[in-house]
């Protein structure tokens, strides 16, 4: 399983309805809409490198409002094991 963190620059008028097209897209688990220097994060997972840039590159970016996009790959996940994570 490979995760990821998307940081997203949107146009201001498109946050809410991109982050509701962000969750459909395969790969996408869960959209913020957040505050600072950028405006929304996507987390996707998915299980090869080859996925990553095909959700990110034809999906993310594909999408009506984004500016800017950063990805960050997460070489190692740390969770609470106490926690009920679900990954599809």
């Amino acid at each position: 399983m490979l995760s990821a963190v998307v940081l997203i620059e949107a146009r201001p008028d498109r946050v809410a309805e991109l982050a509701q097209a962000l969750v459909e897209l395969d790969g996408v688990s869960e959209a913020y809409s957040v505050t600072g220097e950028c405006d929304l994060v996507a987390m996707v997972r998915v299980k090869e490198h080859d996925e990553l840039a095909d959700v990110v590159t034809h999906g993310i970016s594909k999408l009506e409002g984004i500016v800017r996009t950063r990805t960050l790959v997460a070489f190692r996940v740390y969770r609470d094991a106490d926690f009920d994570w679900e990954i599809s």
